[in-house]
C-alpha cells in the first residue's frame, strides 16, 4: 500500500479522507433537526448547509450580511433560513441570537465554521488580533450565548485545523493577544485554531452530567474562500500542492457534518477529528488547565466588549 492510499483509507468509523458530506448522511433523516452554520456563504459552510437541507434539516445559515446569506440560502434547496453574524461585531453576534430565540426553535447542533486565515498584516478589533478575536471569540460569544437553545442532546462543532500545531508554544499568548509583541501569520491563525479546540474541550467538560457534546474538527487542506485574505505566494503554493493531495470541498465538509449529525457520534464528546475519525492532537490541546483559563479570559473579552 502506497503512502498516498495509507493516508486515505477509511477509518474504525468506516469514512475517510474521500468520504464526502453525502456518503457520511447516506440514508439519515435529518427531518425536524434545526441547526445553526455559520459562514455559509462559501466553501465549507455553504456544502454543510447544503447536504444538511438536502438530508432535511432546517438550517438556520450565517454570513456577514443578509444579501449573503439570502443568496447562499436561495442557491440550495430544502428548508434554509438566512442570517445575520458578523463575527467581529458583537452587536451582530447579540443580534444573531435574538434573532433565533424569536425563532423559538431548539437547535441539534451548531457547526461553527466561519472564520479568516493567515492574514499578511496585524490588524485589531477592539484592541485584540483580529483571528483570535473572528474566529474565538466570536464563536465563543455566539455559542455561549446560544447554550440556553441548545437541544437536551445538542451538539457543538467548533472548526479547528490540524494549523493549531503552528501556534505559539505556549499554546495561548495571553499576553500578546494584542500582537504587540509580534505578529506571524500563520502562528496568529494557529492560535485561533488552538483556541477552537481549547474551547471544544473545556465546553465539553461543562457539559459533563448532560447529554450535550462538544468537538472539534480538522476538515482537511482545501481551496476555499478561507484563504482570501493570504498574501499572494502562499494563495499560488496552496494552488500547486491542493490538486495534489488534498480535499475538494465535498470532502472538506464531511467531517464536520459526520461530527454534528451521525448518530455513532451521539455520546463523543471533547474529542478532535480528522477525516471523520477521532485524531490525536497537539498535546498541550488537552491541557485542562489552560483551556480553563482561555475559557476565563474569554468571558472578560466578551463581558467588556459594547453592545450599542
Amino acid at each position: 500500500m502506497s503512502l498516498l492510499q495509507l493516508i486515505k483509507r477509511n477509518g474504525p468509523t468506516g469514512f475517510g479522507f474521500g468520504s464526502t458530506a453525502e456518503n457520511v448522511t447516506e440514508n439519515l433523516s435529518l427531518t425536524g433537526k434545526t441547526i445553526l452554520v455559520t459562514g455559509t456563504n462559501s466553501g465549507l459552510g455553504h456544502e454543510t448547509m447544503r447536504v444538511l437541507a438536502l438530508r432535511g434539516a432546517h438550517v438556520i445559515g450565517t454570513a456577514r450580511t443578509q444579501q449573503k446569506a439570502d443568496e447562499a440560502a436561495a442557491a440550495v434547496k430544502g428548508h434554509v433560513t438566512g442570517g445575520v453574524c458578523e463575527l467581529a461585531d458583537p452587536q451582530s453576534v447579540s443580534a444573531c441570537v435574538a434573532t433565533i430565540a424569536a425563532m423559538g426553535v431548539t437547535l441539534d447542533a451548531i457547526v461553527c465554521n466561519a472564520g479568516i486565515m493567515a492574514l499578511p498584516k496585524l490588524d485589531l478589533v477592539y484592541g485584540y488580533e483580529r483571528q483570535f478575536f473572528t474566529n474565538h471569540i466570536g464563536h465563543f460569544q455566539l455559542v455561549t450565548e446560544l447554550l440556553d437553545h441548545l437541544a437536551d442532546e445538542g451538539r457543538v462543532v467548533m472548526l479547528s485545523s490540524t494549523a493549531h500545531r503552528t501556534a505559539p508554544k505556549v499554546g495561548i499568548e495571553f499576553d500578546n493577544l494584542d500582537g504587540s509583541k509580534g505578529y506571524k501569520p500563520w502562528a496568529a491563525y494557529g492560535q485561533s485554531k488552538m483556541a477552537n479546540l481549547l474551547f471544544a474541550k473545556e465546553l465539553s467538560r461543562r457539559f459533563a452530567g448532560t447529554s450535550k457534546t462538544a468537538n472539534a474538527v480538522h476538515p482537511g487542506v482545501i481551496a476555499t474562500n478561507l484563504g482570501r485574505d493570504m498574501n499572494p505566494v502562499a494563495r499560488w503554493g496552496m494552488k500547486v500542492v491542493v490538486p495534489i493531495a488534498c480535499k475538494s470541498i465535498a470532502q472538506g465538509a464531511a467531517t464536520q457534518v459526520f461530527v454534528a449529525t451521525h448518530p455513532s457520534q451521539t455520546t463523543t464528546t471533547g474529542q478532535y477529528f480528522a477525516d471523520c475519525n477521532v485524531a490525536i492532537p497537539r498535546a498541550d490541546a488537552n491541557n485542562e488547565a489552560l483551556a480553563a483559563r482561555l475559557w476565563d479570559v474569554s468571558e472578560k473579552i466578551v463581558a467588556e466588549l459594547p453592545r450599542g
